[in-house]
C-alpha cells in the first residue's frame, strides 16, 4: 500500500456529513458499517434503499416523493427512478430566502456583484414571470449564449422554475459551433450577452447574436443582458429586448411547476470533434439528487462554504457548481482568463472571497506549477479546505505541488465523470486518505467496475470503466433520437446492459481509481494498450515542456507512438532533449511507451472546454478530414499537424 499524502483528522471525520449518513444507514438498516468501503459496497448492493435515504438526508423539496424508488431496475437504459415523484429543480436551489450571500459574480477586470438568497429569488421571480407571459412552459427550450455570471444563473433558474429545458454555450463559441448545438434543439427563447472579457480584451458579441438569432428555427424572443455596456444597442437583432425591459419588476413569488422526476432539465452536448455534437438530455430529479449526494456526502458542502469552480457555461462543471445553492453555499462565479491580468488572479480571488472549496482543471494546476506560483506562501488560504480537479487526469507531480506549494492540510480530490452523466463516477471522500496520483473513491450508489476485453471485472489491471447498475443521473436520452438507437450505441453497445463510459481506468489496492486516458485515444503499439496519460505524466515533468499530445500512427502494419510537444518560449527540440524525454518515459514506464517520433509544435488543439483533442490530430496525420472544427477553441492549430515530413519516414 502507498503512503497517504493527507489524512483527515478524527474530529473532521466525525463531523462530516458522510459519517452522519453512515450512522443513519446503521440505525435504519441494523448494519455495522465502519468505513467508506463498507458504505460503498452497501450502497451498490442496496441501491434503492441508498437513493431513498439520500433523498431524505439531503431534504429534497418535492410536492410528492411517491412510494416507488425504481421501476425496471434491471434495465439500462430503461430504468426509471422515483416514477411517482413531483418536484421542481429551481425550487430546490431557491429554498433559502435569507440575507446570506448566495452568489458572487466576478469579472477578470475586478467588477464584483453579489446577491443574497432573497435577492436571487426576487430576480428569478421577475424573469420567470416574464418568460411565462412570453409563452414559455414545460418542455420548451431556453438557450443561453452567455458568460459565467449572475445573469446566466438567473435565466437558468427562471427557465427551470417553469419546467423549460435550459441549454447554454459560452460566448467564445463560434457561430457554427452554436448553430450545431442550438440549431438541433430549436429554442423558443435565447438569452445572450452584449459581449465578454478575456485576457484583457473586450469582445463584442452582438454581431454574432444577430447572426445566431436569424438562423434559429422557432426562436420567438432574444433577451440581451448588459455585460460590457450599460445600454447596448440591440436594434439590429430581430425579436430582441434588453434584460431590464423584459423582466417584470413587481413579481414577488415564483409559481414552481411541479413535474415528474425524469422531466428534462438540461440539454448538454458532446464535444462534437468527430461530427455534429450529440444533444444529451438530463432529468431534473436525477441531476438534483446526484449533485446533492456529491456536494453533501463527497464534498461535505454546507451553508458555511464558499464554492468556486473555474468553468464556463459551456462545460458541465457550471451545472455542477450552481447546484451548490441547494445546500445554501455561497457560489463564486468568475468569467475571464484565469491568468489575467496576472497568473495569481484566482488565488487573489480565493483569498479575498474566503473560498473554502476551490475547483479547477488539472491543466490549471500544472500551469500554476510551471509559472512558479506558491500560493501557500503568498496568500492567506486559511479558509481553503478542499481543492477539486477534473477535465483530465491529475499527475502525481501535481499532487506533490498542491501539498508542497498550496496547502498541506486540505482534501485534494481529483474527480472524474462527464457531460454524459452531468456528474461523477469517481470523487473525493472526506473520511479517507489522499494517495498520490489516485482518485479517492468510486461514487456512492454508482456500481463502477473496470472490465477487461472479455467483459470480466478486474482489480489492479487496466481496462474499461463501466457502471453495471442504473443510477439517477443517466441521461433521459439524446434529443430527437427516435427509438434511442444513438443513445444505446454511445454507451451500451460494448457490453450488454452495462454503461461503458469510454475511460481507460484501473482500481488500485487502496480502492481508489486511476484514469489512464480516454479509451478511444488508447495507444496500441504491438498490441499492448497504453493510456496517453501515462506518457503525459512523464513528459510534463521535464522543465522545458509546457504540454504534450500523443497519438498512434498507423505504420507498417502496426501502430507507432508519436509525441507532439509544446515547449517553453525560445526552447528548441534538440536531439539531447528528445533523448531526455525518451529516457524518462522508458525508465518510468516501459519500452513500449517510448515514442517512435517526437515532434515540436507551437500549439495544441483543444475543445472549447480546454480538453486536448487527440482524435482530431490522429485524423489529420492520417490525411482524414476533421468533421467539426467549430468544436475547437483553436482549430487553426490542426494545420500544424498536416503533411509533416517527419511522419513520412
Amino acid at each position: 500500500m502507498s503512503q497517504p499524502l493527507w489524512q483527515p483528522s478524527s474530529s473532521s471525520i466525525e463531523a462530516s456529513q458522510l459519517q452522519r449518513f453512515m450512522q443513519q444507514v446503521n440505525q435504519r438498516y441494523q448494519t455495522q458499517l465502519r468505513n467508506y468501503q463498507q458504505l460503498y459496497n452497501w450502497s451498490v448492493e442496496n441501491n434503492q434503499e441508498f437513493w431513498e435515504l439520500v433523498w431524505e438526508f439531503t431534504r429534497v423539496v418535492a410536492a410528492d416523493q411517491g412510494s416507488q424508488v425504481l421501476e425496471n431496475s434491471d434495465k439500462m437504459p430503461g430504468a426509471r427512478w422515483f416514477p411517482e415523484a413531483r418536484l421542481n429543480f429551481a425550487e430546490n436551489l431557491l429554498r433559502f430566502r435569507d440575507d446570506k450571500t448566495a452568489v458572487v459574480s466576478l469579472r477578470e477586470d475586478g467588477q464584483r456583484i453579489s446577491l443574497t438568497h432573497a435577492e436571487l429569488y426576487d430576480q428569478v421571480a421577475q424573469i420567470a414571470l416574464a418568460l411565462e407571459k412570453a409563452g414559455v412552459g414545460p418542455g420548451d427550450r431556453v438557450a443561453g449564449f452567455v458568460p459565467n455570471c449572475h445573469y446566466a444563473l438567473i435565466a437558468m433558474l427562471a427557465a427551470a422554475s417553469l419546467g423549460a429545458i435550459w441549454s447554454s454555450c459560452s460566448p467564445d463559441f463560434g457561430y457554427n459551433g452554436v448553430l450545431d448545438r442550438f440549431g438541433q434543439i430549436e429554442p423558443k427563447v435565447l438569452f445572450a450577452t452584449d459581449g465578454y472579457l478575456y485576457n484583457g480584451k473586450r469582445i463584442n458579441s452582438l454581431p454574432q447574436v444577430e447572426e445566431i438569432a436569424d438562423s434559429l428555427t422557432g426562436l420567438e424572443k432574444v433577451i440581451v443582458f448588459p455585460f460590457l455596456e450599460t445600454h447596448p444597442d440591440i436594434s439590429q437583432i430581430s425579436k430582441a429586448t434588453l434584460w431590464d425591459d423584459f423582466r417584470i419588476a413587481e413579481a414577488k413569488e415564483i409559481d414552481f411547476a411541479e413535474l415528474p422526476f425524469d422531466h428534462p432539465l438540461y440539454i448538454m452536448y458532446s464535444s462534437g470533434t468527430t461530427g455534429v455534437p450529440k444533444c444529451i438530455v438530463h432529468s431534473a430529479g436525477g441531476t438534483l439528487l446526484q449533485h446533492l449526494k456529491e456536494h453533501q456526502l463527497h464534498t461535505d458542502l454546507t451553508e458555511k462554504d464558499t464554492l468556486f469552480y473555474y468553468t464556463t457555461c459551456g462545460w458541465m462543471m457550471w451545472n455542477w457548481l450552481v447546484s451548490g445553492l441547494a445546500v445554501g453555499a455561497t457560489l463564486v462565479l468568475f468569467d475571464g482568463s484565469p491568468f489575467a491580468p496576472e497568473p495569481k488572479t484566482l488565488w487573489d480571488m480565493a483569498e479575498r472571497e474566503g473560498v473554502t472549496v476551490f475547483g479547477t482543471s488539472a491543466k490549471y494546476i500544472a500551469a500554476c506549477e510551471k509559472a512558479g506560483l506558491q500560493p501557500g506562501k503568498t496568500h492567506d488560504l486559511s479558509a481553503l479546505r478542499a481543492i477539486l480537479s477534473t477535465g483530465s487526469p491529475l499527475s502525481h507531480e501535481s499532487f506533490d505541488y498542491v501539498y508542497r506549494d498550496i496547502k498541506e492540510d486540505l482534501l485534494l480530490a481529483s474527480i472524474s465523470g462527464g457531460t454524459d452523466i452531468i456528474s461523477c463516477f469517481a470523487l473525493g471522500c472526506p473520511i479517507r486518505p489522499v494517495y498520490r496520483g489516485q482518485l479517492q473513491c468510486r461514487g456512492l450508489g454508482m456500481d463502477v467496475q473496470v472490465f477487461n476485453d472479455a467483459g470480466e471485472p478486474v482489480v489492479e489491471e487496466k481496462g474499461e470503466l463501466v457502471c453495471v447498475q442504473p443510477f439517477p443521473s443517466m441521461p433521459i436520452g439524446f434529443w430527437k433520437d427516435e427509438g434511442g438507437q444513438r443513445y444505446h450505441s454511445a454507451y451500451f453497445d460494448r457490453f450488454d446492459n452495462v454503461w461503458a463510459h469510454g475511460d481507460y481506468a484501473e482500481i488500485t489496492p487502496e480502492d481508489g481509481l486511476i484514469i489512464h486516458g480516454r479509451s478511444d485515444a488508447v495507444l496500441n503499439p504491438g498490441g499492448v494498450r497504453i493510456g496517453t496519460a501515462e506518457i503525459y505524466r512523464q513528459v510534463e515533468k521535464v522543465e522545458e515542456v509546457l504540454e504534450a499530445l500523443c497519438v498512434g500512427q498507423d505504420w507498417k502494419d502496426d501502430v507507432r507512438v508519436v509525441l507532439f510537444v509544446r515547449l517553453k518560449e525560445g526552447v528548441e527540440l534538440t536531439e539531447d532533449l528528445k533523448k531526455e524525454l525518451r529516457t524518462k518515459i522508458r525508465e518510468e514506464t516501459t519500452p513500449r511507451h517510448v515514442p517512435a517520433k517526437i515532434i515540436q509544435v507551437s500549439d495544441i488543439p483543444r475543445t472549447l472546454s480546454g480538453k486536448i483533442v487527440e482524435l482530431a490530430v490522429r485524423e489529420v496525420i492520417h490525411g482524414r478530414p476533421v468533421k467539426n472544427q467549430d468544436a475547437l477553441a483553436n482549430p487553426e492549430a490542426l494545420e500544424l499537424y498536416a503533411d509533416l515530413p517527419e511522419l513520412q519516414k
